[in-house]
């Protein structure tokens, strides 16, 4: 059973070209199903039924992870069934009957306008990190980029002129998104008085540096949302995705087109981006009651 999971990651490696974290992703999902497996007795991943999911999905959930995280490891699942069929190694796929568990599926976190322009404002600009962070946290809420793919844009891949960024989405697919006025100034900031004084920056193309001259992790992304909505005062858990989120919510209450939204997000499916359409009709509900008279 081993073996099969590794040919799998080495498909999806060699033959599909996916991005790192996709990987480590379906292999971390795929270990935890097999774990479950042999707990129960089961060695061959052809003697499942769909029982044996929902036993999965209930013994995932009594272990306390997230809805999201379940319903991310049912689908590694369900890709790793329909490569042992494409692969001949299953007749039959015994997952083909199993619905997904749409009623699970969780509308994001927002932040407010209010709280984001409070977020915004949080960066030191009077220090040289806080130049860089002001830059980081513009950057995330103007495009609505992902951690992985701020930390990964380089010098090339930002336009001021133009105002836009080329972002490398999952599965190595670029695309344009824009950039805005406020975001482009912050980057120029950090570009002219930063950037060129921290050591190593001549060698190095990645956008944004460490004060060591190292690019930036996801981790250190985090590190500065977090950091700055502790000094914003934000109760809220806070996150880049959340940036995401907000982004995509704040484009639709304000009159944007779905399929705009979902080419700036760099969503393949315009299922993906529906989600946030019931945020924002949640938006408009709230609206009601406060405004109408009989609300």
């Amino acid at each position: 059973m081993e073996e099969l999971i590794d040919s799998f990651i080495n498909y999806l490696l060699v033959e599909c070209g996916s991005a790192r974290n996709t990987i480590h992703s379906y292999q971390s999902d795929l270990q935890l199903f097999l774990k479950f497996l042999l707990s129960k007795n089961i060695h061959d991943f052809g003697d499942i039924r769909p029982n044996v999911i929902t036993s999965f999905i209930i013994s995932e959930k009594q272990r306390g992870q997230s809805i999201n995280s379940i319903n991310r490891a049912i689908v590694s699942v369900r890709m790793f069934y329909k490569f042992l069929i494409l692969e001949g190694k299953l007749q039959k796929n015994p997952l083909v009957s199993l619905n997904n568990p749409k009623l699970w599926k969780k509308l994001p976190d927002v932040l407010p306008i209010h709280k984001i322009e409070d977020l915004l404002s949080a960066a030191d600009t009077e220090t040289k990190l806080g130049i860089r962070n002001k830059a980081i946290l513009e950057l995330l809420y103007a495009t609505g980029a992902r951690v992985s793919e701020v930390a990964t844009i380089s010098l090339d891949g930002i336009n001021l002129e133009y105002g836009y960024i080329k972002c490398k989405g999952k599965g190595s697919k670029e695309r344009i998104v824009p950039l805005g006025g406020k975001a482009s100034l912050a980057i120029q900031e950090y570009l002219n008085t930063v950037r060129p004084k921290i050591k190593n920056s001549q060698s190095n193309r990645n956008l944004f540096l460490s004060k060591n001259g190292r690019p930036l992790r996801r981790e250190d992304i985090w590190f500065v949302v977090k950091n700055c909505a502790l000094k914003a005062g934000i109760a809220e858990n806070i996150s880049p995705h959340k940036l995401r989120h907000s982004f995509a919510t704040h484009l639709l209450e304000n009159g944007a087109d779905l399929r705009s939204v979902q080419e700036m997000l760099g969503h393949v499916n315009i299922s993906t981006t529906q989600i946030y359409t019931h945020v924002n009709k949640q938006h408009l509900k709230t609206i009601h009651q406060r405004f109408h008279p009989r609300g």
